[in-house]
């Protein structure tokens, strides 16, 4: 039996408490409440787990988990069990003395999320105003000396904007910027013909990506999307194979979002351990490798590669996570993907619908409208 491999990484989900409202975020629609949390005593425990199990990093994470007044405590945890802390946030409420007690305790890098160069399209976009605190973030981490990055997730309203993103990177000192284009799943899904690009919006993107590149300046990444290169990109580089998520109740899942799907059962850090669930859980072992494979990705010569796909894609797609993602141009539903995109709206598919925001509670409760296509140029 060939030996389960060790993780190196760690999605630590603290909250799903926040204070932007974007309409793209993965968080499932219905967000754990504050009473569900793990406990201080639960996540320093999940992360001394995790530093025995071989995780090597963290990306603590929410929500915004500058909401939770332990957050100290919880760096500090995995900061003594060997783990490398990046702090993943959308900078509304950060301040000096925070940031200095989060260093302190052994912070080692931030993630800024940014949802346009733009402030107006920017707030728009989060739901709130927000950009004015993330310029103010940007620069404390700055002068705390701590490593920046800069996320952005990308999508119709902002693809024509990363010439200015890439400045506006390099402007608040950002050492990386990801641009990682929409992954369709929890409120992403339910925007997502609002959110689709166009494929002459992403020939640009992709164009000025390059472009910067030889140009020089912060590093930057490109996640290419899903929908339009007809390659599948390997699920969190496979499934059960190098990252784990811990969800704010202490679930704990392969990918972020694979709680959608039917059947795993997934397990608890209340109920067992970490290394009984990356070792001999169902929702560990339910994809992981190519045994449970249909053709064509059995007999496909990149299977070790791209392992069939994303199972949480292939599920929304088809209601079947164990058949080809029909992102890939092999699978027999990649008619689907071909759909969603030739019919996208403002493609010549009719209007852009509206926004449903991100919000507490049950299911989609906010919208409203989207900006229109001039809006969309930087």
């Amino acid at each position: 039996m060939t030996p389960v491999p060790r993780p190196w990484a760690l999605l630590a989900e603290l909250t799903h408490a926040c204070p932007l409202h974007c309409p793209y975020c993965s968080n499932p629609l219905e967000l754990a409440r504050k009473s569900a949390e793990l406990t201080t005593g639960e996540w320093r425990s999940a992360m001394r787990q995790a530093g025995a199990l071989g995780v090597a990093q963290t990306h603590l994470s929410g929500g915004e988990p500058l909401l939770r007044a332990d957050l100290e405590a919880i760096v500090d945890a995995a900061e003594s069990a060997g783990i490398y802390t990046q702090l993943v946030t959308s900078g509304v409420g950060l301040t000096a003395g925070r940031l200095a007690a989060l260093k302190a305790a052994g912070l080692r890098s931030v993630q800024l999320s940014v949802q346009h160069a733009d402030a107006a399209a920017s707030d728009r976009i989060g739901g709130r105003k927000s950009f004015a605190d993330k310029e103010r973030a940007a620069a404390l981490v700055r002068d705390a000396g701590l490593p920046l990055g800069l996320n952005v997730v990308l999508h119709r309203a902002n693809l024509d904007a990363v010439d200015a993103l890439v400045d506006l990177a390099a402007a608040w000192g950002a050492d990386r910027i990801e641009l990682a284009n929409t992954q369709f799943y929890g409120w992403a899904l339910t925007n997502r013909a609002a959110l689709l690009p166009t494929r002459d919006q992403l020939d640009r993107a992709r164009e000025t990506v390059e472009r910067r590149r030889r140009e020089g300046g912060p590093e930057l990444v490109w996640v290419v999307p899903d929908y339009f290169g007809g390659e599948p990109k390997p699920c969190m580089g496979g499934w059960g194979a190098r990252s784990l998520t811990v969800a704010p109740d202490g679930t704990v899942l392969p990918c972020p979002v694979a709680a959608t799907l039917p059947g795993l059962d997934p397990p608890s850090l209340r109920d067992h351990s970490l290394e009984w669930i990356w070792d001999r859980s169902t929702a560990f072992n339910a994809y992981r490798g190519t045994d449970w494979m249909r053709d064509p990705c059995r007999t496909c010569a990149r299977r070790d590669e791209d392992f069939g796909g994303c199972r949480c894609q292939a599920y929304a797609l088809t209601g079947d996570a164990a058949r080809t993602d029909p992102a890939c141009a092999l699978s027999p539903d990649h008619r689907l993907v071909r759909a969603l995109v030739d019919d996208a709206p403002g493609g010549g598919a009719g209007p852009v619908p509206e926004y449903v925001y991100r919000a507490p509670g049950a299911g989609p409760a906010r919208s409203a409208s989207s900006p229109s296509d001039a809006d969309h140029r930087a």
